[in-house]
């Protein structure tokens, strides 16, 4: 953990990098990445905003804690502990938040009164794996994740036998599950592009990484996929978010200076802007008052930073 790091006295920010002349309008030249808590979580994740309470909720997977950094006073605090070691977060069409959990290997939702409902945790009858990210489409239907990592050992969940391949699911209400993908190996950070013909997909275990994209049918069903970002031999996308011109930004990190931190890559694959961290960043959301803050859930700390974009607005 890189306790001694301060930010930047300088504007522009020397950590945002443009690799592409197109990134430049994506960055304000008076703004600078804030570290707003530190040395809480071992593994920060799954960051969701949640703007009738002004607050940032994310999880600390083996800390098996979801934290609450609120806007006004820059306190924080737990927000549920335990969390079932919680992953991925994000919110519904109604504002609920729902939750990716390990501990559980459920998707739940927090309702409006506080209450913990699981949507799901079994596929014909055998338990999921650990769901790890999720997203929220426009029609209500709920798609997410769910590669083995929480039942690998004891860190993240409970150790156990897989029951089910790595697959990525569509959840419908009232309760009707459909694998959207198979074959994906270890699937992670799932997101749709702006107008949700587009999906996209970390491949987390293929040997170098990649970010798959999917078109999506007018039944939903997913096809033509392909390879939109060869992450290459150093390269480890994991938790990401779309912004309104199509552009992801994706928690990144090898540990190396340059490496850690969040790269950013057009509609078409292309990377054009890195903001560089002090340490490996695994999610980052848009938030704030015009979704233009993205934050950034690295692993002991999280930061953000005001951009020049909005983020989808279904997150």
């Amino acid at each position: 953990m890189s306790t001694d790091w301060k930010p930047s006295p300088r504007y522009p920010d020397p950590s945002i990098v443009a690799i592409d002349e197109s990134f430049r309008k994506y960055h304000l030249p008076l703004t600078k990445v804030e570290r707003l808590a530190t040395g809480i979580t071992r593994w920060g994740e799954g960051p969701v905003w949640i703007g009738d309470m002004r607050s940032l909720v994310w999880s600390d997977v083996p800390g098996d804690c979801m934290w609450r950094w609120d806007e006004e006073t820059g306190q924080v605090s737990v927000f549920r502990k335990p969390s079932g070691y919680a992953n991925g977060n994000t919110r519904d069409r109604k504002g609920r938040i729902l939750t990716c959990e390990h501990g559980g290997r459920r998707v739940s939702r927090t309702e409006s009164d506080g209450r913990i409902r699981t949507l799901v945790n079994s596929y014909q009858g055998r338990r999921l794996n650990s769901p790890n990210d999720i997203v929220c489409k426009s029609d209500d239907s709920i798609w997410f994740t769910d590669p083995s990592f929480g039942i690998l050992g004891w860190y993240e969940g409970h150790k156990a036998e897989a029951e089910l391949p790595t697959n990525v699911y569509r959840w419908d209400p009232p309760n009707k599950l459909t694998v959207v993908a198979k074959g994906v190996n270890q699937p992670n950070g799932i997101a749709f592009s702006p107008d949700e013909s587009v999906l996209y997909i970390v491949e987390s275990r293929s040997v170098p990484r990649r970010i798959l994209a999917f078109d999506v049918a007018r039944d939903r069903t997913l096809g033509n996929r392909r390879i939109l970002i060869d992450a290459g031999p150093k390269g480890t996308p994991d938790g990401f978010r779309v912004d309104m011109d199509g552009n992801l930004w994706c928690g990144w990190g090898m540990g190396e200076p340059g490496l850690d931190g969040v790269h950013v890559f057009n509609p078409e694959g292309k990377l054009i802007g890195r903001i560089e961290l002090p340490e490996r960043c695994a999610n980052v959301c848009f938030g704030g008052l015009e979704r233009n803050r993205l934050f950034m859930a690295a692993s002991t700390s999280l930061y953000s930073l005001y951009v020049n974009t909005q983020g989808r607005p279904y997150f």
